[in-house]
């Protein structure tokens, strides 16, 4: 069976500039296509968020507005982006879609877009376990089950995952998050996944082509 890879990360604009490119993949073609997550970690470090960064931030996040009409909220442009002690950390959040996976893998997906609606449309501080946690909740995890598997993967697990995704990622030549790769009985392709952004419908009938030649 064929089976999509998504190498992203949870604080990457550019993810979710992706996200309705994911979105209109599974609503064509649901369980036919698998959607496997693996987060990269963009910010593997805490990185204290300066005018500088800031400011090629908020550029980017214009383009992907743009392009995709994604939506980046106030709270977001005007709060987070601009108040002092803003800290990007990608590891709690990959955490929070690992907790979620391995409760239920249908939930790995709803997580991850919780976490970008939280932080770029709410402007919440996603690094937080408490925001987490409230997230979890929001999207359905039981609050005993979520604490447990928040436990279990945080560690050795979360370092284990991160890897193996940058390794996929070296492997087929990305460069960058997102990363798609389609996989099929003939091997695993990158796809040219920037020429999409705004057009989704475009890339659904990439992977109908493609896909379709199989059968």
């Amino acid at each position: 069976m064929a089976r999509l890879h998504y190498i992203h990360d949870p604080l990457c604009g550019w993810c979710y500039a992706a996200g309705p490119l994911i979105d209109a993949v599974r609503q064509a073609f649901g369980a036919r296509l698998p959607l496997q997550l693996h987060a990269g970690a963009l910010f593997a470090e805490p990185v204290p968020l300066d005018g500088e960064l800031a400011t090629k931030i908020h550029e980017a996040d214009q383009r992907i507005a743009e392009l995709t009409g994604q939506v980046f909220g106030a709270p977001y442009r005007e709060g987070l982006l601009a108040e002092e002690g803003t800290v990007l950390y990608s590891l709690p959040p990959i955490v929070a879609t690992l907790a979620a996976e391995r409760i239920d893998p249908a939930q790995a997906l709803p997580m991850l877009q919780a976490i970008q609606q939280a932080h770029y449309q709410r402007g919440l501080r996603v690094a937080s376990e408490e925001i987490l946690a409230e997230l979890a909740e929001q999207i359905g995890l039981p609050a005993a089950a979520w604490a447990e598997a928040f436990e279990a993967v945080r560690e050795q697990p979360l370092v284990d995952h991160v890897e193996a995704a940058r390794a996929l990622m070296a492997e087929v030549g990305g460069r960058g998050f997102p990363t798609l790769i389609l996989e099929t009985e003939e091997g695993r392709l990158k796809l040219d996944h920037q020429r999409y952004y705004g057009q989704p419908e475009a890339l659904v009938a990439e992977l109908q082509g493609r896909i379709g030649r199989l059968h």
